[in-house]
């Protein structure tokens, strides 16, 4: 499959799994290092839009950014504001191919679009 796309930290262990399981599958993914190549807030919108989770699911709540700007009662907008300016907020891994979206979070909901 052409046009895999996972937005990866390598640093995450769920991220490196699901980059494992797209290649055990024979997909070889465009890797975007979304830590230093972060998505624009219209993307991030539309990839949350696309996997059919709320923006709260798609936010990191156990990052301690997340406490010291008190995004526990912020609006979707204003939660969209935080991950665009500070993409450590984007739980991880996204991976959009051609047959959708899907936050692997658990892993196997990237089997849905393989």
């Amino acid at each position: 499959m052409s046009g895999a796309t996972i937005y990866h930290n390598p640093k995450c262990s769920t991220s490196r799994k699901t980059l494992e399981l797209l290649r055990d599958n024979g997909i070889e993914p465009q890797v975007v290092l979304y830590l230093k190549t972060p998505p624009s807030r219209a993307e991030l919108a539309a990839m949350i839009a696309d996997a059919g989770i709320d923006v709260r699911t798609a936010v990191r709540k156990r990052e301690s950014l997340y406490a010291e700007l008190d995004l526990a009662s912020a609006s979707d907008d204003e939660l969209l504001d935080a991950m665009a300016e500070h993409p450590i907020l984007i739980e991880r891994p996204f991976v959009v191919t051609t047959k959708g979206t899907r936050l692997a979070r658990p892993m196997d909901a990237v089997r849905e679009i393989l």
